[in-house]
């Protein structure tokens, strides 16, 4: 079985067929970096980390890009009201998603390109799309012409008239058409800006990604990601402008797009003001708590998301690591002809990759001598895909579940307390120290080596 994926473009399931198996190129959206994100922006990061990871399974070269927008007008808005440099300001919220992500315990992707580090290949991008009568310049401002690409809304599958009619889109006197998006404008002198052609300005949005993935990737690449909101009008724009830029060639042969995360119950928006950051969740859940939460549905599907799902979830990774504890470490197997490999190959299907999970947890608790080695091998290299269970179990059953929870020191000095209580017979005393722990959420599991805990 091959590598199928849903390719937004075609509107249908297709088996993967790479540009060159040497070298697979994938680009995700990331962030702009004006504050810490929500869990709405985990999910592609989770999604198509998970993807990375399946197709370095498969291929032996896998480039997989994923920006930083550290330019651009809501992180200049947020500056000034901090009265911070944009510059250290992006850089702080630059470094924030990435410790956010790795908590999420994501890869860290081959290539994070910022925008800013790529303004000279932006400028040479414009030059071109002008010269070919695909923008023009007006007032200060560089504008691509959406009327000089025949098939423009294609990603989308909406007319002009029909984007025009659903978009918010700023109207004014200097554009030839209503539709008509910035590539570059114009910077007060307060404001950041570059040299260019056209005056001292700074790049449009939907220009970064364009240029950033033609340095970095090619001019065609072979997987484009994001979340479902990107795809009009960012990624519309961003094939307008490379496939224009380099005389009509493909842009991305697979686009990709997660669906949107809804909080208990509703989507999640900020009229409703019912964001759920990421920093604020890992101070009451562990990261890897908030990935099965992410991957326990379709990447396509709405995402539902609530305290309860986060505790069930917890718990369902209990049960997990529990029949991991006393296992020896093993070299994790990746079978790929395992019902869990072949869900992932089928549009990264991980609710279906969990369900194996625990298929092969329990068949390894049930068997004996090389056989449990195997399975555990195999459950190992199927959860390394998924990016859960790379955690010590001892240590997992450590971790507090809430903010009142007695810390780990107390409960090993209590511990220390109850085996000088038995060994001066003090069997109640004993006794009641195990109790105490006990009403604290704490189980005591005793063995010839010794005494381990576990939190309820």
């Amino acid at each position: 079985m091959s590598l199928a994926l849903y390719n937004t473009l075609s509107r249908t399931k297709q088996p993967f067929t790479p540009i060159d198996p040497q070298r697979i190129t994938m680009y995700v959206c990331g962030p702009t970096v004006y504050n810490r994100v929500h869990i709405g922006n985990a999910r592609p990061a989770v999604v198509f980390d998970t993807l990375f990871r399946v197709l370095q399974s498969l291929y032996p070269n896998v480039q997989y890009a994923r920006n930083i927008t550290d330019i651009d007008d809501k992180i200049m808005n947020r500056a000034a009201e901090l009265a911070e440099d944009i510059s250290a300001l992006s850089k702080r919220y630059a470094q924030a998603y990435f410790e956010d992500m790795a908590a999420l315990n994501n890869l860290e992707p081959t290539i994070v390109p910022y925008a800013t580090q790529h303004i000279p290949e932006m400028i040479n991008m414009i030059e071109r799309l002008v010269a070919k009568g695909h923008a023009y310049v007006a007032e200060g401002n560089v504008l691509f012409a959406v009327q000089s690409m025949p098939d423009y809304g294609v990603l989308s599958g909406r007319s002009l008239d029909d984007m025009l009619a659903g978009a918010r889109v700023e109207v004014a006197s200097y554009k030839q058409y209503a539709g008509d998006f910035v590539l570059w404008k114009p910077s007060a002198d307060h404001e950041p800006g570059w040299d260019s052609p056209w005056g001292r300005g700074r790049p449009g949005w939907h220009l970064e990604c364009s240029a950033m993935i033609e340095k970095h990737l090619g001019e065609t690449i072979d997987i484009h990601g994001g979340g479902q909101d990107l795809i009009f009008p960012h990624h519309e724009n961003e094939i307008a402008q490379s496939c224009c830029a380099h005389d009509g060639k493909p842009f991305a042969n697979y686009w990709l797009h997660n669906g949107f995360i809804n909080i208990e119950g509703e989507k999640m928006s900020k009229s409703l003001g019912n964001f759920r950051m990421v920093n604020d969740l890992l101070d009451h859940y562990p990261g890897e708590v908030l990935r099965y939460v992410l991957l326990s549905a379709h990447y396509r599907s709405e995402q539902q998301f609530s305290k309860e799902l986060l505790d069930s979830a917890w718990r369902s990774l209990d049960t997990l690591y529990g029949f991991l504890r006393g296992q020896t470490p093993c070299t994790a197997v990746i079978n790929q002809d395992s019902a869990g490999f072949k869900a992932l190959l089928d549009d990264l299907n991980s609710p279906v990759a969990i369900s194996e999970l625990y298929r092969l947890a329990k068949q390894m608790h049930a068997a004996s001598g090389e056989d449990k080695d195997a399975l555990h091998s195999e459950l190992m290299g199927l959860a390394g895909l998924m990016g859960l269970l790379d955690q010590d179990p001892e240590h997992w059953f450590t971790l507090a579940r809430g903010d009142g929870d007695i810390s780990a020191e107390d409960i090993e000095l209590l511990i220390a307390k109850r085996k000088q209580a038995k060994l001066d017979k003090d069997y109640a005393g004993a006794d009641q120290v195990r109790q105490d722990l006990l009403d604290q959420g704490v189980v005591l599991e005793d063995s010839r080596e010794g005494t381990v805990w576990r939190r309820a």
